[in-house]
């Protein structure tokens, strides 16, 4: 019997690529069952960390000034009346029965990191595989056919973590490949997707299910210890979970939904302490630095170098399309910022209205957020019958600053 000529080594890695872009196969979200409105808000939460009392940090309802860049407790009310003109209701994990059982959560001073991740341990992966699962169903094929796991979460820090439990929970082969981002902030969801793009695109045939998911109970606190960046994290920050499949080469029976054509990530110069996120011994604590200013600004800035740079390495050029010929997948950290690239953009309200419809009904969710408005933004696309073009941009901003972007092509089928 002859024996089988051995393809040339520079001959492997080639046959083993993927022949197309990354491509985004099925999209879903999940959020916890409680459900706050924001104007409700203020009372639910002094209530709920038995601060009523205070009531000169509730005052000056009327106002509407950004102010959050000022560090006077006093200003929290102003700070909620600012993001509710943005957002209308939030989703949490954590409810009264929990707050009761564990007071310590309300006070910074008190050692609470063990009862906290004690509880995100079970919480993030149950609600992580209640998107996974959706995002699997609309895929439409078995869950064993899903040969590669990205997981992102800032809530937690186990191991074996978030990536492991899902194996069980989906019914995942335990030879898939996984891949674990912890506390990666606000711009980690985005960075999954990266990450699925270079797995999809160096493995012929592979399916990788991007799940992010986020349970605020790590970084809740009281407004007791006077900090008012932890009434910032209070009023912006909700629960959620995402979940994407990402496969390049679709085959019959697959929907493809965007190509994920391009990826890149920059920091900020300058920029090593405007956002900061640490495990204390009293939780999560996420917080900014003044001394960089008007952080919309800053980002804002980053925005237009970032896309530019990205539509030129693809050799676009001066044929690059112009801002209000993209579709727009923000992940909408706060009001103002998205403000601020509308003013310097000159967008129509169209392009960001996806990213304002998550802002609004769900709130910033961290990691989960830009795969929301992913999934809001196919929807939109689905509903609407004027032209809104092929290529977008994806973009998520978090600690650094750091700067997320993905150069976006619809594909021809977004059926939802």
């Amino acid at each position: 019997m002859g024996s089988a000529t051995a393809p040339a080594a520079e001959e492997i890695p080639r046959a083993m690529r993927a022949d197309g872009p990354a491509t985004v196969l099925a999209i879903a979200t999940a959020n916890p069952t409680c459900c706050i409105s924001q104007d409700a808000f203020p009372d639910y939460y002094f209530g709920i960390t038995k601060c009523d009392h205070h009531t000169e940090l509730k005052a000056n309802r009327s106002s509407s000034s950004w102010l959050y860049i000022f560090p006077s407790i006093s200003k929290f009310s102003i700070l909620l009346i600012y993001i509710k003109s943005g957002t209308k209701q939030r989703y949490f994990y954590h409810d009264e029965a929990m707050l009761e059982a564990h007071p310590e959560f309300l006070d910074r001073a008190t050692p609470s990191l063990d009862a906290r991740l004690d509880i995100v341990d079970t919480a993030v992966p149950e609600l992580a595989a209640t998107a996974a699962r959706k995002a699997i169903d609309e895929w439409g094929r078995p869950a064993t056919d899903i040969t590669h796991l990205v997981v992102a979460t800032n809530s937690g820090a186990h191991v074996p973590g978030v990536d492991f439990r899902l194996v069980s929970l989906l019914g995942l082969r335990t030879t898939v490949r996984r891949t674990m981002l912890y506390l990666g902030g606000c711009s980690s969801g985005a960075a999954a997707l990266r990450l699925s793009k270079d797995l999809a695109e160096s493995n012929r045939g592979a399916r990788v299910l991007v799940v992010c998911a986020d349970v605020g109970i790590l970084y809740f606190a009281g407004p007791q210890d006077g900090y008012f960046q932890t009434l910032f994290t209070q009023a912006c920050f909700a629960d959620g979970a995402a979940a994407a499949v990402v496969g390049a080469d679709p085959v019959t029976g697959e929907r493809p939904l965007f190509e994920l054509v391009s990826a890149a990530q920059d920091i900020v110069p300058g920029t090593e302490d405007a956002i900061l996120m640490q495990l204390q011994e009293s939780g999560l604590r996420v917080r900014s630095s003044n001394a960089h200013g008007d952080l919309p600004v800053i980002i804002g800035e980053s925005v237009e170098r970032c896309v530019s740079d990205a539509f030129k390495a693809l050799g676009m050029g001066s044929r690059s399309p112009r801002w209000n010929e993209l579709f727009w997948v923000l992940h909408p950290g706060m009001a103002a910022l998205l403000d601020r690239i509308d003013e310097q953009f000159q967008l129509k309200p169209e392009k960001l209205a996806a990213t304002r419809r998550v802002l609004s009904d769900y709130g910033n969710m961290l990691a989960a957020t830009v795969l929301f408005v992913l999934d809001e933004t196919r929807k939109q696309r689905n509903r609407s019958t004027s032209t809104q073009g092929d290529w977008g941009v994806l973009m998520s901003f978090g600690p650094g600053v750091t700067v997320e972007t993905m150069v976006l092509r619809a594909a021809s089928d977004t059926t939802s």
